[in-house]
């Protein structure tokens, strides 16, 4: 019965929303003209409807006061206020993904968005007070030491200037990695499902054991998954703004909560946080901004070497699952080694891409000049 509350329930019921909400999503996105047009760095061919991230957010916010209704939330690890801060926060990143899909807002403009939904959720009680040493078992360093207090409509608050500046930093980062990643058929919402579950798992052992936690992971897995029947290549709709932003978000809220669980987390986003890394600094390199969008990310490589999205999505939902799950069965020592060896093999990796894809340039411009 346990089992069942914790994980077969809550899935099935973000599913089928999520479902019910991708459906009714694209028809009013073709009838509201909010589609993504092809241009030279789209792989799709006919204009594309936009605001799945609305989809899965309202799926997600009706599962979640659906599971309050009937006293399953919150808990003792996603109280009331936590469970609030990270609802105000969706629906902030909701209200930014419609304004950008519908009219392309600038860098800027979208960066806004999140940073009010990353301070929202810090304000309600969500940080990292304190970051494990992998070296010494038990040993950690508290950064939540510098603190000051205040009431606000009744209800406590603290700023810990060390640990909130943490946090914020961790959220937005997780935040735009996701983000980032969003550039293939499926590969956020199948990434981002892959790392619920994960998540959700690890809150139903011994060592986390957070039912509460588990439940909001496995809800919030069955709402991408729910969603990816739709977005699978060739999709029928996109995650917009909101869907990919929303993943990275809660991604990272829920691996603090998790008792700071940010090892794993960095594990299942190893992938899309080197290419991202990578990326942002060849820009920076070459003159220009970081945050104009160009052909260097991973599966614009991947394509260059002739695999298919389908093939791509496929490989890094693979990776994923394989350093996830190496997250699970491992203590602070071993995560610890887990994501550098996982942060050596992608950047052994894009290297190797880059040679290859060098390689066959070259070769190519050779036939060329022998046709010739």
């Amino acid at each position: 019965m346990f089992i069942i509350a914790t994980f077969f329930f809550p899935v099935l019921l973000g599913f089928c929303l999520s479902v019910v909400f991708t459906f009714f999503t694209i028809k009013i996105a073709n009838k509201l003209k909010i589609l993504d047009i092809p241009h030279d760095r789209h792989q799709h061919k006919i204009p594309t409807p936009l605001l799945g991230g609305i989809a899965v957010g309202s799926a997600f916010v009706l599962s979640t006061i659906f599971f309050i209704f009937i006293n399953q939330l919150p808990g003792e690890y996603i109280n009331l206020k936590r469970i609030t801060g990270i609802l105000i926060g969706i629906i902030i990143l909701m209200i930014g993904g419609f304004l950008d899909d519908k009219f392309n807002l600038k860098p800027k403009q979208q960066i806004v968005f999140q940073i009010l939904a990353a301070l929202i959720v810090i304000s309600f009680g969500v940080g990292v007070n304190y970051i494990t040493n992998p070296f010494h078992h038990g040993y950690y360093f508290r950064i939540d030491e510098l603190k000051f207090g205040f009431f606000l409509f009744g209800m406590p608050f603290v700023i810990n200037v060390f640990a909130d500046t943490f946090t914020f930093l961790w959220l937005l980062g997780t935040t735009y990695t996701t983000k980032v990643l969003d550039g293939v058929d499926g590969l956020v919402s199948g990434v981002s499902s892959i790392g619920f579950f994960i998540i959700g798992f690890l809150c139903l052992g011994s060592v986390v054991h957070q039912p509460d936690t588990a439940i909001i992971s496995f809800l919030i897995a069955g709402c991408y998954l729910g969603f990816l029947f739709f977005n699978f290549n060739p999709a029928k709709i996109f995650l917009g703004e909101s869907g990919s932003t929303i993943a990275g978000f809660l991604l990272g809220s829920l691996a603090i909560i998790s008792g700071g669980k940010i090892a794993i987390t960095l594990l299942i986003l190893s992938v899309p946080i080197i290419d991202f890394i990578i990326v942002i600094i060849s820009r920076i390199l070459s003159g220009k901004s970081p945050f104009v969008g160009d052909r260097r990310h991973l599966h614009y490589r991947l394509r260059s070497l002739g695999l298919n999205d389908r093939q791509i999505v496929f490989i890094i939902y693979g990776i994923t699952i394989f350093f996830g799950s190496i997250g699970l069965i491992t203590n602070s020592l071993l995560k610890f080694w887990a994501i550098i060896s996982a942060f050596l093999f992608m950047i052994i990796g894009l290297f190797v891409v880059g040679y290859v894809r060098k390689r066959m340039k070259i070769e190519s411009e050779k036939n060329d000049k022998i046709e010739f």
